[in-house]
């Protein structure tokens, strides 16, 4: 199989394609304007196709639309326009509707930079927009996983009839890499016999809504959607662990700082200090589970988490280990990236408390 070198936006975009979108709504916005450029003369080129809203809040809406179509969908943005996306992710979750969403992360709060951050963990991770509603989020650490990802994006929301998004801080969408393409046959799309195709025939006719005006209606269509959200959990986290059996401290960090943590562990090893890599790929379901089994090794003195915002994975780390660990936290926000070096420098001042 041969390589080939890609840059990330555009890499995202025909894994989209060569996934079965056949229906791209977007608008610009740095840093990842490539995705737009690319699917507006490749998605006519695969029968699709490309709309540039007015808006990020016309193209999350056509995006229902085409999902509600039984289509294969997807919007991208970065994170301020995301936030304008919120209420019609809530909605495709209210009406159950199958999306893939893409977010090239930025500085921010407000219109902040443009140089890549990951502080939008908490807006993916905890309720799209209003209700109780969950997407599932992959987080991609390098272009050939993030490839990969946009194919099981499409499944999973077609799987369980949800939003999925792909979490990428910036770099991620300019960077270039090389990339085999997957040779694996797709996986048939289900039917979807809930799509509102048009009027079949008596009784045939498919009303797709979020609106529920009756209470007791939406609260059980709540509970069937939290029945949903547990199986998820239990059956779809993902992570990947390096030099993470008999560590003496875990870094715990996703996408690009995932593997700038990376260097830093093996500078440390060099040291004779044994620290390991937990990534999350899921971020939500986190990988709880997995986590807590590592960092209860007897091993372990402290778990690291690193991210390229003030702190939001690192309360999930938290939460997995329930005080069994001491969690210390080392962050770059606004767009500034942490460097392996300063890592070192943390994990040396966390084994010392640890220790203390």
């Amino acid at each position: 199989m041969n390589k080939e070198l890609w840059k990330g936006n555009e890499l995202i975009a025909e894994a989209a394609i060569r996934a079965g979108c056949r229906a791209y709504f977007g608008y610009p916005i740095t840093p990842q304007n490539e995705i737009p450029e690319y699917m507006s003369w490749r998605m006519p080129e695969a029968g699709g196709v490309f709309v540039q809203a007015e808006s990020e809040i016309a193209a999350i809406n056509m995006v229902y639309g085409a999902s509600a179509m039984g289509v294969r969908a997807m919007t991208s943005s970065s994170s301020p326009g995301i936030s304008l996306k919120q209420e019609g992710i809530s909605y495709l979750v209210g009406a159950e509707l199958p999306a893939v969403i893409v977010n090239m992360m930025r500085g921010g709060p407000g219109l902040g930079s443009i140089q890549p951050s990951q502080s939008d963990y908490f807006q993916a991770t905890r309720s799209p927009g209003h209700g109780d509603g969950h997407m599932i989020v992959l987080a991609p650490c390098r272009l050939q996983e993030a490839a990969d990802l946009m194919a099981d994006a499409f499944d999973l929301a077609d799987q369980y009839r949800m939003p999925v998004m792909i979490l990428a801080d910036g770099m991620i969408g300019q960077m270039m890499e090389a990339v085999t393409w997957s040779e694996r046959p797709a996986k048939p799309m289900p039917p979807k016999d809930w799509a509102a195709t048009g009027r079949e025939g008596p009784g045939k006719t498919h009303f797709i809504t979020s609106l529920r005006l009756g209470a007791s209606d939406n609260e059980l269509f709540n509970n069937r959607l939290q029945q949903r959200y547990r199986l998820i959990e239990r059956e779809e986290p993902r992570h990947e662990a390096v030099d993470c059996e008999g560590a003496d401290i875990l870094l715990c960090a996703f996408g690009t700082t995932a593997r700038i943590a990376l260097s830093a562990a093996r500078k440390l090893r060099e040291e004779g200090i044994k620290a390991g890599l937990f990534r999350p790929i899921t971020l939500w379901p986190f990988p709880e589970v997995a986590l807590r089994a590592l960092a209860s090794q007897p091993s372990v003195r402290a778990v690291l988490t690193v991210e390229m915002s003030a702190g939001q994975m690192v309360q999930d780390v938290r939460l997995a280990l329930v005080g069994s660990r001491p969690t210390p936290f080392f962050g770059r926000t606004g767009g500034m990236i942490p460097e392996a070096g300063q890592i070192v420098e943390q994990v040396h001042l966390a084994l010392k408390e640890a220790q203390a």
